[in-house]
C-alpha cells in the first residue's frame, strides 16, 4: 500500500488534529442519524393536510410512510458495502447531498405521486448516509470509555429520534406547513456537510473491495417484497396479494443467504449476523423499532383522535419518551461501563414491558397525567438501557473490513423491524375492533390497549433474547477495540488496526 494511502489526514488538517475534534465529528454523525429517524415519523402528523393539499385517498397517503421505509430498508446492505469499500465520509457527503435534494423535491410536491417519489429518494439516499455514519463512529472511537460514551450519545438520539419527529411535525404543521416538515431537512444537511467537511475523516475497508451484485439483487428484492408485503397486511393478512408478497420476499432472502455462502466477498459476510451476540442485537434491535415506529404511531392516534389533541399539543404529549432516555443516559453509560450490557438489555426491555401494560389500561376520558405521562417516562426511561448500549453490541467483534455492513444490518433491524411491527399491532387492532357496529371512543381506545399489550409482549420477547443471545464476559461484549471474527474475543491495541485511510 503507498504511502499517500497510510497517512492520516488528522496529521495533515489542523482542524482535524484539534483535541476536541472527534467529539464534534460526534456531533455532526448524531445530528445524522436523528435525521434519518425523526424523517421516519415527521411526516405522520402532517400526513392529513397533506393528504388534503395534494387530493391523495387513503391508499395512495399510506404510500407517503411506507415509500421511504422501503426504500431505506431495501438498501440498507447495499449502502453499507458502497460506504466500506468506496470510502465512508465520501459516501456521508454524498448520501447527505441526494438527501437534502430529495427533502427539497418532495417539499415542493405539486401531487400526490410526487411526494411518494421524494420520500422514495430520502429513503435512497438514507441507505447510504446511515451506515456511513455509524461506520464512522466505530472507527472515529474503536475501543475504551470514549466509545461507551460515544455510543452512548448516539443511542440517545437513536431512542428519541422518533418521538422528537413527532414534536417537531406538530410545531411546523400546525404554525407554518406541512411542506416544512420536509424543507427542515435542508438546515440539517447544511450543517451535515459544512461539519463532515470540517471534522470527518476518511476511511475505507481494505482488502477485496469487489461488489456483490447478485447478493445486491436478491437482498434488495426480497426485502422490498417484505416490507410491501407486510404494508398490504393492514388491509388483511389472508389476501392472495399479501400472502405472495411475503412468501415471495421469503424466499429471495433465502436465495440471498444461498448466495452469499457462494460469492467471495458476499454483501453481507454471514458472520456478521451468526455471531451469537451480534444476532442477538439485531433481533432486540427489531423488536425495538417496531415498538418505537408502530407503538408511539398508535399514542398519537390516541391523542389526537380521542383525547381530542392537536398536532402540537400531542407532539409536546410525547416529550415525556424521550426526556426519560436523556435523564437516564448518564447513568446508563455508567452501568454500561461497570456492569457491561448483558444486565441492562435483560431489564430495560422489562421496564418498557411494564409501561407498555400500564398504557393498555386507557381510557375514552382518560386523564393524560395519570395515565399516559407516567407510562411514556418510565418507558423512556426503560429505552435508555436498551438503545445504549445496544449500538456497541450490534458492533461486538466486527472487523474493520465489515463495519459499514454491520453498521447497515443495525439501522436495517430498525426499519424492517418497524414496518413489520406496525402492519402486526395494525392487525391486532383490526382483531379488537371487529364486528364493532360503530367504532367510538370506546372500541377505539380498546383497540389501541391491545396494540400496546402487544407491544409488551414484543420487548419480553426482546428480554428473553438478551438472557438467551447476550452471554459472555462484560470484557468480551465490549471489547477495546476492533477484532476479526475468525480470532478469539481479546483486547487489542490501536496498532492492530487494519483500518487503512485515504486522503
Amino acid at each position: 500500500m503507498s504511502s499517500s494511502l497510510r497517512s492520516h489526514p488528522l496529521r495533515s488538517h489542523p482542524l482535524r488534529s484539534h483535541p476536541k475534534a472527534k467529539w464534534w465529528a460526534l456531533f455532526v454523525i448524531s445530528l445524522t442519524q436523528l435525521v434519518v429517524v425523526l424523517d421516519g415519523t415527521i411526516v405522520n402528523i402532517a400526513l392529513p393536510q397533506a393528504q388534503i393539499a395534494l387530493n391523495m385517498d387513503d391508499h395512495l397517503r399510506q404510500w407517503v410512510v411506507t415509500a421511504y421505509a422501503l426504500a431505506f430498508g431495501a438498501l440498507l446492505l447495499l449502502g453499507g458495502r458502497i460506504a466500506d469499500f468506496w470510502g465512508r465520509k465520501r459516501t456521508f457527503m454524498v448520501g447527505m447531498i441526494g438527501f437534502g435534494l430529495a427533502s427539497l423535491y418532495a417539499g415542493m410536491a405539486a401531487a400526490g405521486w410526487e411526494l411518494i417519489l421524494g420520500r422514495a429518494l430520502q429513503g435512497v439516499f438514507a441507505a447510504m448516509l446511515a451506515p456511513a455514519a455509524l461506520a464512522l463512529l466505530t472507527t472515529l472511537f474503536p475501543s475504551g470509555k470514549e466509545r461507551n460514551v460515544a455510543f452512548a450519545v448516539f443511542g440517545t438520539v437513536a431512542g428519541a429520534g422518533a418521538a422528537v419527529g413527532m414534536v417537531l411535525g406538530g410545531l411546523l404543521t400546525e404554525f407554518f406547513d406541512w411542506r416544512w416538515c420536509l424543507l427542515v431537512n435542508l438546515f440539517f444537511v447544511v450543517v451535515g456537510l459544512i461539519g463532515g467537511g470540517l471534522f470527518l475523516t476518511e476511511s475505507r475497508a481494505g482488502g477485496d473491495n469487489r461488489y456483490d451484485l447478485w447478493g445486491a439483487l436478491f437482498v434488495t428484492a426480497g426485502l422490498g417484497s417484505l416490507v410491501y408485503g407486510f404494508s398490504l397486511a393492514e388491509t388483511g393478512w389472508t389476501s392472495p396479494l399479501t400472502i405472495t408478497f411475503i412468501v415471495l420476499g421469503v424466499v429471495l432472502l433465502a436465495v440471498f443467504v444461498w448466495v452469499e455462502t457462494r460469492v467471495s466477498n458476499p454483501l453481507l459476510p454471514l458472520r456478521v449476523v451468526t455471531h451469537r451476540v451480534r444476532g442477538g442485537a439485531f433481533l432486540i434491535q427489531a423488536v425495538a423499532g417496531s415498538v418505537m415506529i408502530g407503538a408511539t404511531l398508535y399514542l398519537t392516534f390516541y391523542l389526537q383522535i380521542v383525547l381530542g389533541m392537536g398536532a402540537l399539543e400531542a407532539g409536546v404529549a410525547s416529550l415525556p419518551l424521550p426526556l426519560g432516555t436523556m435523564v437516564l443516559a448518564g447513568l446508563a453509560t455508567k452501568i454500561l461501563g461497570r456492569m457491561g450490557p448483558r444486565p441492562m438489555l435483560i431489564g430495560g426491555p422489562l421496564v418498557v414491558a411494564a409501561a407498555l401494560l400500564y398504557l393498555s389500561f386507557i381510557t375514552p376520558d382518560g386523564n393524560y397525567l395519570v395515565q399516559v405521562a407516567p407510562a411514556l417516562l418510565v418507558m423512556g426511561m426503560g429505552m435508555a438501557f436498551v438503545f445504549i448500549p445496544l449500538q456497541n453490541v450490534a458492533l461486538t467483534g466486527v472487523a474493520p473490513h465489515d463495519a459499514g455492513v454491520a453498521s447497515a444490518v443495525t439501522n436495517s433491524a430498525m426499519q424492517i423491524g418497524g414496518s413489520i411491527g406496525l402492519s402486526v399491532f395494525t392487525a391486532v387492532y383490526a382483531a379488537v375492533v371487529a364486528g364493532q357496529a360503530q367504532v367510538g371512543p370506546s372500541e377505539l381506545t380498546a383497540g389501541y390497549g391491545g396494540v400496546f399489550v402487544a407491544a409488551a409482549i414484543g420487548m419480553l420477547a426482546a428480554s428473553a433474547i438478551a438472557i438467551t443471545m447476550v452471554r459472555g464476559r462484560k470484557e468480551d461484549l465490549l471489547p477495546l477495540g476492533p477484532i476479526s471474527d475468525d480470532a478469539p474475543v481479546a483486547r487489542l491495541s490501536d496498532d492492530t488496526d487494519t483500518l487503512s485511510t485515504v486522503r
